[in-house]
């Protein structure tokens, strides 16, 4: 099992500000995280799947 990553990872990840994924949570979009405690963790690998499935957006 891997680390769990923090919003900052996933920003870094993503490469979006922390501000839009706080954003995306309100509006039920992006990668699911869930709530330990006050803090926001996700699964890495849940995040890279929910990436993958964002193909074709931007043209």
């Amino acid at each position: 099992m891997s680390k769990l990553w923090g919003i900052e990872e996933v920003s870094g990840y993503l490469g979006v500000p922390v501000g839009t994924l706080y954003q995306w949570r309100s509006r039920g979009y992006g990668p699911v995280g869930r709530k330990i405690g006050k803090y926001i963790r996700f699964k890495p690998d849940e995040v890279e799947r929910w990436f993958d499935s964002q193909a074709g957006g931007a043209a």
